[in-house]
């Protein structure tokens, strides 16, 4: 991540406390605190493929699925990178990982998050790609 003592140092924090966000929410299975991190417009892929474009289908997608995650393993989200597109505009690369018992599985999301106008960052173009490592399913 950019270890940036400018200005731009509270952007970054404020977008590694969103990324911090993901990770508690994904973590306890709770869709509003999930859902409460993302522009009206944005745009969701999952890891599996699946697109979903605006809030209300990013919502419906999360509130259905979330809850019901069967895992009771520990997921974490860690801020990789980030790229400054222009002052309001950043590219965030993400290193997630899910430990279970037995199991263990790796992201490598890309997140697109936008600064509002009230100074908020919010995820606005996001692709949650799954790591495939030979020898897995």
């Amino acid at each position: 991540m950019d270890n940036d003592t400018t200005p731009r140092a509270a952007d970054l924090a404020a977008i590694t406390e969103l990324v911090a966000t993901v990770e508690r929410s994904q973590q306890n299975k709770d869709p509003e605190e999930f859902l409460g991190l993302f522009h009206p417009d944005a745009i969701w892929t999952t890891a599996h493929g699946k697109v979903l474009i605006g809030f209300d289908a990013i919502a419906e997608f999360t509130r259905q699925v979330l809850p019901a995650a069967n895992w009771d393993g520990k997921v974490s989200y860690e801020v990789g990178h980030v790229f400054f597109i222009r002052d309001d505009v950043a590219a965030v690369k993400v290193r997630q990982q899910y430990l279970g018992a037995g199991e263990e599985s790796e992201g490598a999301p890309l997140y697109v998050v936008s600064r509002q106008d009230d100074g908020r960052w919010l995820l606005t173009a996001c692709q949650n790609t799954q790591v495939h490592r030979p020898g897995q399913d």
